[in-house]
């Protein structure tokens, strides 16, 4: 059972989107110097698709995209609720999903998803903006990983 604890509507997460980024708890990972320390623990409200369906009724006309901020305790489960988003929202609405983990899960389909982030936070590399991080987000094309990180990097003049 996923829970999430906030969200919000933000513009830097997924390049070119305007995202509602839904932060859920009971993150597994524990990565040193976590900005969301609090997302280790159980708590939050039930995420499914009742919720689901209050967030898109609320926010749909104003979002491009819905971020899966965590899920990896049960990442089937985040993977049915990207799904159930698809068919909410007639296909207008893009999935994503930002995982602490180097691996996607075998038992998820790449496909079932727009964006994927991957990669634990090791501050020493840095996050997404950094040119030394881990950290991988893809944009899913015909269920294949693009890689975009690039798009993060800011430009030096």
């Amino acid at each position: 059972m996923l829970k999430y604890v906030d969200y919000n509507i933000v513009f830097q997460e997924i390049p070119g989107e305007t995202t509602l980024a839904v932060n859920i708890s009971n993150c597994p990972n524990y990565c040193i110097d976590c900005h969301s320390p609090e997302l280790r623990e159980d708590i939050g409200v039930i995420l499914d698709e009742t919720e689901l369906n209050k967030l898109y009724k609320r926010y749909g006309g104003l979002i491009t995209c819905i971020c899966f901020m965590g899920g990896d305790s049960s990442p089937d489960r985040v993977e049915e609720l990207a799904i159930y988003v698809e068919k909410l929202s007639g296909g207008g609405i893009k999935t994503a999903w930002y995982s602490g983990n180097n691996m996607f899960p075998e038992s998820c389909t790449p496909k079932s998803f727009n964006y994927i982030k991957l990669g634990e936070y090791i501050r020493e590399r840095g996050g997404l903006n950094s040119p030394s991080t881990n950290q991988r987000m893809y944009q899913i094309e015909q269920g294949e990983f693009k890689d975009i990180t690039h798009l993060f990097l800011k430009k030096l003049r």
